[in-house]
């Protein structure tokens, strides 16, 4: 049987570490109970999980009180959260043209409802934006910027730290989309500046689907994106007004947490500096192979010191979405083909129009050398004759 090489962890991370299994099944089978829901042994040992992965994050993105750390089922409930709760009629918001559409959407959605003036930046064909083009379009009522960290599409790693510095003096609130770096990438916020940091769980940091997270930087307030059941302030009929719970409605998927609070403390014990490290080694390799497949287009910055483990790519004379059927079907290798929810990227690297999206490779913590080599291999055999009948 061919071998399983899965190349798709700017979706989701996979596998994950054992911890991580063995924390959901403990909780599943050992613990059980609604966090913050009720005072027997059980419900309190689910909301001390809930705590540990508060705490595990906000020391991760360098943030003191963990009650500001949001919990959420995705990254896209954070945006959401963070741009819907902080915008209003009028105002003015600055992005770029890079972004996710659990950013555009949003904002398009206020831009034709709600009279939201958006500006959206231009980045260059490999993904990056240049914060002097940024600084050229605030205004004095410019109420927040949106960045993502690292492209989805082409792992560019954005300037957000000089972003920062240019909104804080101007009391701009700014938002940064931290999906594809978060547990990837070193990420301080106070220090870069950042007031507001959605996460997704489920990549970087190795935790289970349904995870996520929005994190409050000292004096950010925001309207809820919902309300209803906190377990605090019952006899209420208003939505608490203290953190987190002001945020956090509904029961929190406790398993999921039990998980995301095990792949932070992976994180944690292995160092984003080491993990960084051997991100950037596989993404080398996989550049140096892409570069020796004739026909390949590799977009983006093409160097992995400013780059995420994301490439995506094209082959002369092949449908993307044929190519990664074959590249599965035939060979095992899974990638994700398409425009990745980012139709504003593709226009921004020329690969809207051009070929309707590109293959994106996502090499993880597990993959290995030799499974990036495998890839090449089977590229230059697809280049040299031709793609032939489907199956293995």
């Amino acid at each position: 049987m061919t071998e399983r090489i899965y190349f798709d962890n700017a979706a989701t991370s996979h596998p994950k570490p054992e911890c991580v299994y063995r924390a959901v099944d403990h909780f599943l089978r050992e613990v059980g109970a609604s966090p913050g829901r009720s005072g027997h042994r059980l419900a309190i040992s689910a909301s001390r999980v809930v705590l540990e992965a508060r705490e595990r994050l906000a020391e991760l993105f360098g943030v003191d009180d963990s009650a500001r750390v949001i919990l959420t089922d995705n990254c896209t409930e954070a945006l959401n959260l963070a741009i819907k709760g902080s915008v209003g009629p009028g105002d003015h918001v600055v992005t770029s043209s890079v972004e996710h559409n659990s950013v555009m959407r949003p904002l398009r959605r206020l831009e034709a409802d709600a009279g939201l003036e958006l500006t959206v930046v231009g980045c260059t064909p490999e993904g990056r934006l240049d914060a002097a083009d940024l600084a050229a379009r605030l205004r004095p009522d410019t109420r927040l910027v949106v960045v993502t960290h690292a492209s989805n599409v082409v792992g560019t790693i954005q300037p957000v730290g000089e972003i920062g510095r240019l909104t804080r003096p101007r009391g701009i609130l700014f938002l940064v989309d931290a999906a594809q770096s978060a547990g990837a990438e070193a990420i301080d916020m106070p220090a870069m500046g950042i007031d507001m940091l959605a996460f997704s769980g489920h990549k970087g940091l190795l935790g289970p689907q349904g995870t996520g997270g929005l994190v409050l930087g000292e004096g950010v307030e925001l309207a809820p994106l919902k309300e209803g059941g906190t377990g605090s302030g019952s006899e209420h009929e208003i939505q608490p007004t203290h953190l987190p719970d002001r945020y956090e409605s509904g029961t929190l998927n406790g398993p999921g947490i039990a998980g995301l609070a095990a792949g932070a403390a992976y994180v944690q014990e292995r160092g984003i500096g080491a993990i960084r490290q051997r991100l950037r080694h596989l993404t080398a390799l996989l550049l140096a192979e892409l570069s020796g497949v004739p026909g390949v287009t590799v977009y983006g910055p093409r160097d992995p010191a400013k780059q995420t483990a994301v490439v995506s790519f094209t082959l002369a004379g092949m449908d993307i979405a044929e190519l990664g059927a074959l590249l599965d079907d035939r060979y095992g290798i899974m990638t994700r083909t398409g425009l990745h929810c980012a139709p504003a990227a593709h226009r921004t690297i020329g690969s809207f129009d051009r070929t309707r999206g590109t293959v994106r490779v996502s090499p993880g913590l597990f993959n290995t050398p030799e499974q990036v080599s495998h890839l090449g291999r089977c590229l230059r055999e697809l280049q040299e004759h031709g793609a032939g009948p489907h199956g293995n």
